[in-house]
């Protein structure tokens, strides 16, 4: 096998990373106590800022119903739903940047829709205004700050193990002996 064909073959064959959680979560705003035990999978191509997004998009929806999807692995498919218990489609949870057209499609699928982003919320909102996208005024942007981001990914680990509280949309993460904290901040679309 020649190198190139080698490194391709390899890429091919790489696997997702699997991360345990351990959350204390006390989200005050939504009267939520619960102590939360779930893995999460890391596709070769994803970043740990994405993943870590998708974690506290986890954390900070949390209800009955709520599951992961395979991440980037799974293109067609929202990064979190929630289901009530004859299956049907409550919650639709994006992370990263989506586009219109895909947020068209999931506003015409579930009664609520939600996007946490890691990236810049403000360009984002700015590129969807204007767009062709179903009940646009309902949809529900979140940016997470960016310090709050930085810090879990420098403690990131194949375990973890975190206290976290949410009050007035701030959230507060202990972990490794340290707290680290940040807003989740509502946007508007439009």
């Amino acid at each position: 096998m020649q190198g190139g064909a080698r490194r391709i073959f390899r890429a091919m064959a790489l696997t997702a990373t699997i991360y345990n959680f351990d959350v204390q979560l006390a989200d005050i705003d939504r009267g939520v106590y619960e102590t939360l035990a779930f893995k999460a999978a890391q596709q070769p191509s994803e970043t740990a800022e994405y993943l870590l997004s998708r974690v506290l998009a986890y954390c900070l929806e949390y209800a009955e119903g709520i599951t992961f999807s395979k991440g980037i692995a799974e293109p067609d498919v929202p990064a979190l739903t929630v289901r009530d218990l004859t299956g049907a489609l409550k919650v639709w949870i994006e992370v990263g940047a989506p586009d219109a057209a895909r947020l068209h499609k999931a506003s015409k699928a579930a009664p609520r829709v939600v996007v946490y982003t890691h990236r810049d919320p403000v360009r984002l909102v700015a590129q969807l205004a204007g767009e062709k996208i179903h009940r646009a005024a309902e949809l529900e942007f979140y940016g997470i700050d960016r310090q709050l981001i930085d810090g879990l990914v420098e403690r990131l680990d194949r375990r973890n193990a975190w206290e976290m509280s949410v009050t007035d949309r701030h959230v507060y993460v202990a972990v490794q002996g340290v707290t680290i904290e940040g807003d989740i901040t509502r946007y508007l679309l439009g």
